[in-house]
């Protein structure tokens, strides 16, 4: 019986590598099998093992919320450009639909969860920051709010995550021309 000798243990300089390896494996897997997917599996597919898991992240809420916190990190690095549209930000929703939708789902009855509350607020400021550099570069109308964007973003990401993979770079193309209209001037 052939055996590969165990990694060597690197101490807490891995804990940043070990998080970052963690996020990944759990978008690739919850991605493929659901959110419900063994968190073993998750472990196994960042090279960690299953105590350095449950250091980083004591339960699946933590996980997720992990991932949704890049996401919208990659949201707010995205629409913080100076160039930034409103298709910049479907543009990246669009990207992350998919990957997101199981972590996404798994929050959806956590609203009263601080954690959840702070991920909002800071999709809040980023649809209101986007809002005003909008209509002052007058690319969308005096009656479209940030609630609008925000409900935009929402409506696509579930949208894209529902449809078979044939479909979805026509749907996104006409999901954005429908928001161009509705919101433009």
């Amino acid at each position: 019986m052939s055996s590969t000798p165990p990694k060597p243990n690197r101490g807490p300089s891995a804990g940043p590598e070990n998080r970052r390896a963690l996020i990944a494996a759990a978008r690739q897997v919850f991605a493929a099998d659901g959110f419900s997917a063994p968190l073993s599996a998750v472990a196994k597919r960042a090279g960690v093992g299953q105590g350095s898991l449950y250091r980083h992240f004591p339960d699946r809420l933590s996980l997720a919320l992990a991932v949704l916190d890049e996401n919208v990190g990659e949201l707010e690095e995205h629409t913080g450009r100076p160039d930034a549209t409103l298709d910049t930000l479907l543009d990246v929703v669009i990207d992350q639909a998919l990957v997101t939708s199981p972590f996404v789902e798994a929050i959806l009855g956590e609203g009263d969860d601080p954690r959840v509350i702070a991920l909002g607020t800071r999709l809040d400021r980023l649809a209101h920051a986007l809002h005003a550099k909008e209509l002052a570069a007058h690319r969308i109308a005096d009656h479209v709010e940030p609630d609008d964007i925000l409900m935009a973003i929402s409506m696509v990401g579930a949208t894209l995550t529902r449809i078979p993979d044939s479909h979805r770079a026509d749907t996104a193309a006409r999901a954005k021309a429908m928001f161009r209209r509705s919101f433009g001037r």
